[in-house]
């Protein structure tokens, strides 16, 4: 199949109104577009530029903590939920009230990642691993009655008060099980002689179109997206937050989908999706290097003057780098140090320009790790 001569799928008559039907995927692909083909090699370049990292950094996995709660943040965004970086990082307790829902999405998606990666050891990107994953996902949050980790047996829709003023109505119910078998097949096919940024872009645009679950499709669709360049060895950890460039370009992002939809423009979609594997990798490789010479700085310059307290300090540094925002009673309790050694150890951090406190007051003081939380916060 041409990407050119590609045809959706078609409508069907349901009661009272029709749903959508896709074609399906497991089919050979290939395209006359070019720009494709040059797209496609600058985005394997700097992917592989920013999975360089993971081999590099001896401890990656401690900075790669903060990419999947950028990841976690933004894509729950596109949503409307409004949980900022700062708020995602912070326990329950320190989250106020009307804030807790927006926050539990949050850290569901954290979770539902972080869970997902692992059984990729011993399973494949798959059905199985997807309703795991929103079964995590929905746990506790809007949406935990609406069947979580199971495919809907209903309809849905997208846009408009009820289905008769709906901007898309996804496959019936009873076409879910064949269209995803016919996705995971595609996914694994190597019969396929499609490269994994291709099949990923064609996949995410399938999985969104086929809607199977009653809430948390999007969620799930662009989790899909990380654990799939994971699996397929593309990236070997979980760097690339993707839903940024999603959530920054939102009408964009929406209007490619639905524009293969309704003007059978794959070849758009694809395009829009590898210049944002281009510019999302380009910004991991900067964070990056910046998260080294930060960390060199630190290391070599700062810290170095607290002698013998040197070992603990370097303890609290491995500490913020994945929790940036800290109170002196989880310092106490990560470092296992008294509260006065766990409150001098952070006037010292102070001192030496490394957090800041942001309080003002004299209990319950909290302390932030300006510097580095800014390499990730929304620019």
């Amino acid at each position: 199949m041409k990407i050119e001569e590609f045809k959706s799928g078609k409508y069907l008559q349901q009661y009272q109104y029709k749903s959508f039907s896709p074609t399906k995927v497991n089919i050979p692909w290939s395209w006359d577009d070019g720009k494709i083909n040059t797209l496609l090699a600058e985005a394997n370049r700097k992917l592989g530029a920013l999975d360089a990292y993971s081999s590099h950094i001896l401890d990656i996995d401690i900075f790669i903590e903060m990419h999947i709660a950028k990841e976690a943040t933004q894509s729950s965004k596109i949503e409307g939920t409004r949980t900022e970086l700062e708020e995602a990082i912070k326990t329950s307790k320190d989250i106020a009230p009307e804030r807790k829902d927006d926050w539990q999405e949050v850290h569901n998606y954290i979770e539902a990642m972080n869970s997902s990666i692992n059984k990729l050891n011993t399973l494949p990107v798959s059905t199985r691993l997807l309703k795991d994953a929103h079964r995590i996902l929905m746990k506790g949050v809007r949406g935990e009655h609406r069947n979580p980790g199971e495919f809907r047996a209903s309809q849905n829709w997208i846009g408009g008060a009820t289905i008769k003023d709906a901007v898309y109505i996804p496959p019936i119910h009873t076409e879910l099980n064949e269209l995803m078998s016919d996705l995971e097949k595609f996914l694994h096919n190597d019969q396929l002689d499609v490269p994994v940024l291709i099949r990923t872009a064609i996949a995410h645009y399938q999985f969104e179109t086929i809607h199977p679950f009653l809430d948390g499709n999007g969620r799930i669709g662009r989790l899909l997206i990380t654990l799939y360049l994971v699996s397929s060895g593309l990236i070997s950890k979980p760097s690339l937050y993707l839903s940024d460039y999603f959530e920054k370009h939102r009408i964009l992002y929406y209007d490619n989908l639905k524009r293969v939809r309704v003007k059978n423009d794959m070849s758009q979609w694809i395009k829009f999706f590898l210049v944002g594997i281009i510019e999302t990798s380009e910004k991991g490789n900067n964070t990056f290097k910046s998260i080294l010479t930060l960390k060199e700085q630190i290391e070599d310059q700062k810290i170095i003057k607290l002698g013998k307290k040197l070992p603990t300090a370097k303890l609290l540094m491995n500490y913020l780098y994945r929790k940036p925002i800290v109170s002196v009673q989880e310092v106490q309790n990560e470092l296992k140090v008294s509260l006065p050694t766990s409150n001098s150890l952070l006037s010292d951090f102070e001192n030496l320009g490394i957090l800041k406190e942001k309080t003002g007051w004299k209990r319950n003081r909290e302390f932030e790790f300006t510097e580095y939380l800014n390499l990730f916060r929304d620019k």
